[in-house]
Order: structure tokens, then sequence, then C-alpha cells
């Protein structure tokens, strides 16, 4: 469905009557391609949200099962919108139809709001202990993340039923675990109190008593859910959704962060590319990568763009994919781990045929001092320059604790600003499956930046 908005939405209602409703639907709330749309709507002068199901094959079913499983939820006495009907569009999508809870926002809207740490643990206790009600009514989200909870006022509400399982009796210890590791991930994994905290606040709502085995079990559950929340996030930044934009047009695929193009074309970013980047301020002008800093939105960012190299070139790289969009997901990767690093806004890449012909890399200005530069300024006190060392050095730890190697550790790769080093220039970088690959090319990290620490205080 991708009516301009505003525009009218018929359905033949088929549940709870027969009869024909029409919707006015003004905002589009999320998109999956080729699987459902959201928006939200005015039924009657009465605020709506409609959830309409694309799928070609699956549709019908994918409808059942949000109603079904919303109908369950609020039989076992859980809070969700009110239901109010569901039928089949004009153009053969089916929808279901529920009531708006008015003046509410999603826990992640709230959490991404709040910047108080004590505000966030509070948030994050409150959604902990209507886990632990689901869980002990037998109902368990596939699904589970903060965007599932609708928040009014001390109210919780329950989104995407269609991600939920039902158990006839409450939810085990193990899988209860797996959930609460999901919830507790929103937290630095370096900050033990706020998660025992949490913890013990579920443990409480669910009538058990935290034990040195639930410890062993959650830092377990903490590290296999981190890695599949990485795979999904990842996926998902290669496709339209909340926060990304895909565009296919011509012979360009690229991939957007919705707050960078928010208010402008994307399109005529991608037209304008090589234009902008010879306006701007030249980085680096070499055969293999061109890097230019430039201003676009009104935002300060730093465009890379990989220069074709010939046809073999071009055809290795179509085929392990192209640098950009390597640094993309190596840029997001870090981001969900809260390593610092660059944020990424866009990839492009241009096709001849079947195969990139040049990719380009968009991400924000870091303004700060190369390590090497600021090891080498007499203006910094001694004070200041050890601290900037542990930072370094806690930051090298972080990426080996998630078995990462930067492929290229010199200074000029970590600009150093007032809140902590940045880690830039992620064209090497590789995330280690085995562990003898990952300790040779760590090796070679931690060597090649000791010889540079040992330069820089001669």
């Amino acid at each position: 469905m991708t009516c301009e908005l505003p525009f009218q939405l018929v359905i033949k209602q088929t549940y709870p009557e027969r009869r024909t409703e029409r919707l006015l639907c003004t905002e589009l709330l999320r998109v999956v391609p080729g699987r459902r749309c959201v928006y939200n709507a005015r039924w009657n002068d009465r605020g709506v949200i409609v959830k309409a199901f694309s799928h070609k094959l699956s549709s019908k079913r994918h409808l059942r099962r949000e109603w079904q499983s919303l109908m369950t939820v609020a039989r076992r006495g859980l809070r969700v919108p009110e239901l109010l009907f569901y039928g089949q569009c004009e153009n053969g999508d089916w929808a279901v139809v529920v009531e708006k809870i008015e003046n509410s926002s999603t826990a992640l809207e709230m959490f991404e709001n709040l910047q108080n740490p004590n505000e966030k643990l509070d948030l994050l206790i409150l959604v902990g202990n209507e886990l632990a009600g689901q869980h002990n009514k037998g109902v368990l989200q596939k699904d589970l993340h903060l965007g599932n909870f609708l928040l009014k006022d001390d109210e919780v509400f329950l989104l995407d039923a269609g991600q939920m399982q039902f158990f006839p009796g409450a939810i085990d210890r193990k899988k209860s675990l797996a959930q609460l590791a999901r919830l507790v991930l929103y937290l630095s994994t370096d900050d033990i109190g706020a998660t025992l905290k949490i913890c013990e606040e579920y443990f409480k709502a669910r009538g058990w008593h935290f034990k040195d085995t639930d410890t062993a079990l959650l830092k377990k559950q903490i590290s296999i859910q981190q890695q599949r929340g990485i795979r999904h996030g990842l996926k998902k930044c290669l496709r339209t959704s909340r926060r990304t934009l895909r565009i296919k047009t011509g012979g360009t695929t690229a991939v957007f962060d919705k707050d960078f193009c928010n208010g402008a074309e994307p399109i005529d970013f991608i037209e304008q590319i090589d234009t902008l980047m010879d306006k701007g301020e030249i980085l680096k002008n070499g055969n293999t990568c061109y890097v230019s800093r430039l201003a676009w939105n009104n935002k300060d960012v730093v465009v890379k763009r990989y220069n074709h190299k010939g046809f073999i070139h071009s055809l290795r790289h179509t085929i392990r994919q192209s640098r950009a969009r390597r640094c993309w997901l190596h840029g997001n990767r870090l981001e969900m781990l809260k390593i610092s690093s660059p944020k990424p806004l866009a990839y492009i890449e241009q096709y001849k045929g079947l195969l990139i012909w040049k990719s380009y890399l968009v991400t924000e200005y870091i303004h700060g001092q190369k390590l090497y530069n600021f090891l080498q300024d007499e203006r910094v006190d001694s004070e200041r320059r050890l601290s900037v060392m542990q930072q370094v050095k806690v930051l090298l730890e972080r990426l080996g604790k998630h078995r990462i190697t930067h492929g290229d550790l010199k200074h000029t790769n970590i600009i150093i600003t007032n809140n902590a080093p940045f880690l830039t220039d992620l064209d090497a970088m590789q995330v280690h499956r085995w562990n003898w690959s990952y300790r040779i090319k760590r090796a070679k990290d931690l060597e090649r930046i000791k010889l540079e620490f040992a330069h820089s205080t001669k």
C-alpha cells in the first residue's frame, strides 16, 4: 500500500460485522516492505491504528494470527488496545483496526528521549515488571524490544501480538532469563549495578530468589542475545525500517539514515554527490579512494568514494560486497555495541550492468585531534593524557571482547574528542568467528599501536 498521505482507505469489514468502513489514513508509522504497513487513521471521528498486511500469499494468515493473539493477550488479563474490526482492503490487503491510545508513547521513544541514566533505569524496571506479568501468564514475546510496549502514565499496553507465543502455564526460568537479557542490553553491559537492579525487581515480581546460578545463566544469555540482536539489527540496516530508508533507482542502490535525509530529498544527494565532494574540503585524493568533508541538509559529513580500478576489481567487490556497504555494516555494529565511531549516515552503490562500479560511504564528521597530534600537544597536561590513554585501552578491550580487529590500527585512525576516543577508517575491520584467526589479527593490531605509541613518546 503506497498511497500518498493523507488518503482514504476502504475496508470491507468481515468481523465482527459485514459492512464497508472508510478510514482516513494520516500518518505512516512503520513499514516492512512486502509484509505490512502501520498507519495512524481517523474512523468515525475516532483515532485508530491500522495495520495492513500486504504479503501476496500470507496476508490473511498474518491478520488472523495478529487478531487471535490480541484476543488471547486480552483474555489473560494483560493490557492491549481495544480491538475494533478487521477486513479486506480494495487492493486485496488484509487490515486489522484497533483503538489509538491517545497521549501515549512507546517505551523505545521514551527511552531514547531520556538523558538521565536513573530515569532510563526506572523505565526499564517498569517494562521488566510488565514482562514478569506476561511471563507469569504464559505470554512470551518472540521479538522482544521496547517498541512493543506502549506507555500511558503508568499503564503499559502490549503491541505486535503476532510475534507472541502462548503457554498453558508460567514461562520457565531459562526462557525468562533469555528475555530479561534482551531487556538489560538496552543498558551498557558494563553497568553491572543497573543490570542487577532490573533483575532483582523482575525476580521479585515473579516471586523468585536470585541465585548464583542465575547470574551465570544471565551472563551467558546476554552474550547470546547480543549476537542475535546484532545479526537482526544489521539485516534491518540494509532495508527500509524505522531508522533507515532503502532506495533503488536506475543503476544505483542506496541506504540512508532517516535522520540524515529528514526534510531533504536523498535522490538529489545521490545525483549531486560527486559535485558536492569536489566543492567540499578534500581530505584525501588517491587512486583507491577520494575523501571529502562537506555540508548537506545542515549536517557536517565526510563522504568517502571508493573508485573503480578495472573490471577484475569491480568483479571482486561485487562478489564480496562493496567496501562502502561493509563499512556501513561495521559502523552500525560498533554503534550497537556502544563503541565510539563516526555515525554511519548512508552508503551508495553505483552499478554498470551487474557490476559495482563505484561506492560511497557517508559518516558524520568528528571534531577532534588525531591521537598522535593529541599526544604531541604541549597544551595537554599529563593527567588528561593519562586519562585518554586509559580510554583508548578500554576501547581496544571492548573490541577484543567481541573478537573484532581493526586491521589498520594507527594513530591517525583514532580521533580524540572531549568525550571519548573515536575509531575511524573501518575498511579493514573484521569480526572473527575463529579464535586462531582473531589472535593473529589482534596481535598485529596491538603491535601496530604499540609501535606508534613508542614513536610518539620519543
